[in-house]
């Protein structure tokens, strides 16, 4: 194995054909000659540039739909030679095979043509076979060979060629191995979640993950914990796809935090213009309103002490009223689908606020798989995109809810979705009053919530506590009567909740007896 190695002949297989003419009028400029196959050798000679065939190397001619054209021993053997080793060596002048040592190969579409729901047919053809076995087999004798997969490397294998005067490092060539072996690692996922989804397992005896490195993060949650953030391909709508206009850089909590967010204002994408704000994951206050300015004072004033330094979702472009509104207080991060000129504008004076848009909002039932690591393996399941309407619900208790407690208890079940367990929401006129999140007892979380929603109505100057009035979301059973009870004595009159307690007899009885209307959903929200 050699430190140093020249590149003298490069074979070059792409589908993504961006960039490839440049990069192959300088690779001919620095010496090196080109071999290509099929549409990329038709490319390079659209524009003039002197290209071998592979066929010319393998002496056999591209067959069954260019399904077979470098499964072949003169290109393997090129690829794989040592070219150290006598034997090798003797082999390799025995069959006429030439050494390759620059490849450069991106493989079939396979993702993008799954992402636009082409036939099951169509997805098969766009199986790359000999593009990750050309990649493998480069990658493995990367002692000689220099293999690139990347469009973005091809400047830096340039900028490698002139700093060693045509040839490449070792480092530089085991850079470009470890990054080939994650691509064809991540094409293989693709292919087998793909496999598992169109014959519908849902626990497919071997699962993998892959990404793409988006942005290596100054810190993890912690300054002491290094972290990194990974695309998926999947370009959902989102904090991975959003555009940055302005702010530092994205930290691991605001990224999480952004996240959580924007999911929870999604529910509300057809609806009356919405705003949520989290902080730590968590909703502090979420809100409809007759306007986005008027969403965000509302999600604001059920806990302005949480939304300091928080995070600011809306389900519509931003404006500059709004912005000016979001300005009067500290906040991380504002993700909207747009945002007009005269809101950029404003925002601009704040140059640590981090103003992320997308195109549009993401689907919230569209189905997507989730996973967490737990030591020595990872727990895996589907998003949870359960909803509920107003015909499914069941009513429990003598008092039905009235239009305005109905439309209220819709709304708070809709966020207690993404809210941490114990999860208790309160919602008064079509924003959240009072959120009791991640507490070990539910009744904590019913406590919690009305204190808060008491101490601001104090800080507002109100003489009611805000959850007076109140429709209360429980993303859980009751498992005693206490936890409505405290919902009632702070007020509340309604309440939604998924039922099937051994107690719900109990629980049913304490509302009736407190004039409350409940209603069961049959379906809980957990999240921890």
């Amino acid at each position: 194995m050699s430190d140093l190695v020249p590149i003298r002949r490069a074979l070059i297989s792409v589908s993504d054909k961006t960039g490839l003419v440049d990069f192959a009028q300088a690779l001919i400029a620095r010496g090196v000659e080109l071999v290509s196959t099929g549409g990329t050798a038709a490319t390079l000679r659209a524009a003039a540039l002197p290209v071998r065939d592979v066929s010319e190397l393998t002496d056999f001619p591209e067959m069954m739909d260019g399904r077979v054209k470098t499964l072949h021993p003169a290109v393997h053997g090129g690829l794989l030679a040592l070219r150290d080793d006598v034997e090798h060596l003797a082999a390799m002048a025995a069959h006429g095979i030439e050494p390759i040592d620059l490849l450069v190969v991106n493989l079939y579409p396979f993702e993008a043509t799954v992402a636009k729901g082409a036939p099951y047919a169509d997805c098969i053809e766009n199986i790359d076979i000999g593009g990750p076995a050309m990649i493998r087999a480069a990658a493995k004798n990367h002692g000689w060979v220099a293999v690139v997969v990347d469009v973005q490397d091809y400047d830096a294998v340039l900028d490698e060629m002139d700093a060693e005067r045509g040839q490449t490092s070792l480092a530089f060539r085991k850079s470009l191995a470890q990054t080939a072996y994650a691509r064809t690692a991540a094409y293989d996922t693709a292919v087998s979640n793909w496999m598992a989804g169109a014959m519908g397992v849902s626990a497919p005896r071997r699962r993998a993950f892959a990404g793409t490195l988006a942005q290596s993060l100054r810190y993890g949650e912690n300054p002491h914990q290094r972290a990194a953030f990974y695309t998926d391909g999947s370009n959902r709508p989102g904090v991975a796809t959003a555009r940055q206009w302005q702010g530092k850089e994205l930290s691991y909590n605001n990224i999480n935090d952004t996240d959580a967010a924007f999911e929870l204002v999604a529910e509300f994408a057809n609806g009356a213009p919405a705003c949520a704000i989290i902080k730590h994951a968590n909703p502090c206050g979420v809100a409809h309103g007759a306007s986005l300015l008027d969403a965000y004072r509302r999600a604001y004033d059920c806990d302005r002490t949480s939304a300091f330094g928080g995070i600011v979702a809306l389900n519509r472009p931003l404006d500059a009223d709004t912005a000016e509104e979001i300005c009067k207080i500290f906040t991380e991060v504002v993700i909207a689908p747009g945002a007009d000129e005269a809101a950029r504008a404003v925002f601009a004076a704040k140059k640590n606020l981090r103003l992320l848009t997308t195109d549009t909002l993401p689907d919230p039932k569209a189905p997507i798989l989730t996973f967490r690591q737990v030591a020595g393996g990872f727990l895996v399941q589907d998003k949870d995109i359960a909803s509920v309407s107003r015909a499914s619900l069941k009513l429990v208790t003598r008092r039905a809810p009235t239009e305005a407690e109905l439309s209220d208890l819709m709304f708070a079940w809709t966020v207690a979705k993404h809210v941490k367990s114990n999860a208790i929401i309160y919602v008064k006129d079509g924003a959240t009053v009072g959120v009791g999140a991640g507490q070990m007892s539910r009744v904590d979380s019913t406590r919690i919530a009305a204190l808060k929603a008491r101490d601001m109505a104090d800080a507002m100057g109100l003489p009611a506590p805000l959850t007076r009035g109140s429709a209360v979301a429980s993303d859980a059973f009751f498992p005693f009567a206490d936890g409505l009870i405290a919902a009632a004595e702070a007020g509340a009159t309604a309440i939604i909740q998924p039922g099937g307690s051994m107690r719900d007899g109990e629980v049913i009885a304490a509302a009736d007896e407190l004039g409350l209307a409940m209603v069961f959903t049959g379906q809980r929200h957990f999240r921890h």
